[in-house]
């Protein structure tokens, strides 16, 4: 039953041939690696940053606020958040600028709510 996909049809479980869904494995893979090239190190570590501070701060996350936790030039935060938000992958900003939405978690109530070990609360986006 290992690498078997199975899909239900009426009835039944008909399991997949290999050859079909791996050549979208493979399709899917190249899209994610294309779509995430633009990312540098300083992209990633704004990323994290957010998605860590997010359910620790409780509230949305200004540029300025970002900038000055990760010693970052504000501007060069400002550039990251647009282009981060512009490929519509990872975060979301208000209409102030301030980080609302980083996957997976927002500031925004949605009826997924999250709570951490740490005992911290947030809703899922």
């Amino acid at each position: 039953m290992a690498n078997t996909l199975m899909s239900g049809f009426w009835r039944y479980m008909l399991a997949v041939p290999p050859f079909l869904w791996e050549k979208q494995i493979h399709k899917a893979r190249l899209r994610i690696t294309n779509n995430l090239s633009f990312m540098t190190a300083s992209h990633r570590r704004v990323h994290h940053f957010v998605v860590r501070e997010l359910p620790r701060e409780g509230r949305p996350l200004s540029a300025a606020f970002i900038a000055e936790e990760l010693h970052i030039r504000e501007a060069q935060v400002v550039a990251i958040l647009e282009e981060l938000e512009t490929h519509m992958t990872f975060l979301f900003r208000n209409e102030t600028g301030a980080v609302i939405w980083a996957y997976p978690l927002t500031t925004a109530p949605t009826p997924h709510r999250i709570t951490f070990t740490s005992g911290e609360q947030l809703y899922a986006a």
